[in-house]
């Protein structure tokens, strides 16, 4: 396991130089499905996320659940707030493995578009409606809202991203296909890999964070979390005299800089080791370079188990996800049956798409706020 020190990769030794030659360049290297002149002084990156921020399912996430219903406490975090931490960690270990940062901010601003609200309960609820119409699966779902559902140009539909911010937002498990050699590949560039994981060490820390603060999550009961006593460990010696309240802050702190530490430090061996020296031969390799060491795996699959028994199925979460759970089963068959009560641009889809992706697609860009009101108002109302 690395040491509860901020220890940072040597200079020369672990971390590649800045500016890796693996790194995709700030053009990007699979290009856009619509050609498009450069811009005067932006690249086509720091376009693309200028686009995701400036779109409509970004706003969104603002009222869409991460574990709390929104708008059940003014603390806890939502899609939003979890998104924007995950585009910081994402910034942070780019930088550190000399990797295209505004490429892993993009892919990070995106990865949650497709959030449908009420959280992983909304998600989980939503495939089971669609399963004989193709299923429902929020990393899909963010790249069908990128490439068709958002309606920013006049004579094209979705946001024109490049190829490698798309390539990081797919997340696929059976590989990926270049976009202009037809090649299929293995694994997706090094800053997707680093949003992917920067994902797993905000959602693992934050939760646990916002359990902490609901009263949910006992204190006490982390003694049997490595992670937990490694970082409560390193913040005690720092400062052994802080009062509880922020005591336990810096606890959360010391989590993230211990796993961003362990990430940058494992993934730049890797990539030493590896021998990977362009963006296309990253993507070749058989294997993801951007890894944390095998202890720290172990021991946030521990952390991750201790969440799920003791917050995420706490009774009173369970009893609001039943309930959110509810509310779309019944909104979903009731659009199915009474499609003149689509919003209008789902319901200009239905030819193309089919009825029950248009519903799909409309309950899935609510936020929790406006699904309960429309529940209210075509059901119980």
């Amino acid at each position: 396991m690395a040491s509860g020190k901020h220890t940072q990769p040597s200079p020369g030794t672990e971390a590649p130089p800045q500016s890796a030659s693996c790194a995709v360049p700030p053009q990007g290297s699979l290009g856009r499905r619509f050609r498009e002149p450069p811009h005067g002084y932006r690249s086509a990156i720091q376009r693309d996320r200028a686009r995701i921020i400036h779109c409509a399912a970004f706003r969104r996430l603002d009222g869409k659940t991460q574990v709390f219903l929104n708008g059940t406490g003014d603390h806890y975090r939502t899609r939003l707030t979890h998104t924007i931490e995950v585009a910081s960690i994402s910034r942070t270990v780019a930088r550190a493995l000399g990797l295209n940062e505004d490429l892993a901010e993009a892919i990070a601003l995106a990865h949650d578009l497709g959030h449908p609200p009420c959280g992983h309960t909304g998600e989980h609820e939503l495939n089971i409606l669609m399963r004989r119409h193709g299923g429902f699966d929020h990393n899909a779902q963010s790249l069908r809202i990128v490439e068709l559902l958002e309606l920013k140009y006049p004579r094209r539909p979705g946001l024109n991203l490049t190829g490698d911010v798309r390539e990081g937002i797919q997340k696929h498990a059976d590989g990926y296909i270049h976009p202009r050699t037809g090649e299929r590949y293995p694994s997706p560039s090094l800053e997707a890999q680093v949003a992917d994981l920067a994902d797993e060490i905000a959602y693992s820390s934050h939760d646990l964070d916002d359990g902490l603060d609901s009263g949910l999550l006992n204190i006490d009961s982390l003694e049997e979390v490595p992670l937990w006593v490694h970082a409560e460990s390193t913040a005690r010696s720092e400062f052994p005299k802080l009062k509880p309240a922020i005591h336990r802050g810096f606890i959360i702190r010391c989590l993230v800089n211990h796993l961003v530490d362990d990430l940058v430090v494992q993934s730049a061996g890797n990539i030493r080791k590896s021998g990977v020296h362009t963006p296309d031969e990253v993507r070749r390799h058989p294997r993801r370079l951007v890894q944390f060491s095998r202890d720290t795996r172990r021991e946030l699959s521990a952390l991750r188990r201790h969440l799920f028994k003791n917050f995420y199925r706490h009774p009173e979460v369970a009893t609001a996800n039943s309930q959110a759970a509810r509310m779309i089963s019944e909104l979903y068959h009731f659009l199915v049956t009474n499609p003149g009560k689509l919003g209008r641009q789902a319901a200009a889809r239905i030819r193309r798409d089919g009825l029950e992706r248009s519903v799909c697609d409309d309950i899935s860009g609510m936020t929790d706020r406006y699904l309960a009101l429309q529940h209210s108002s075509l059901i119980t109302g």
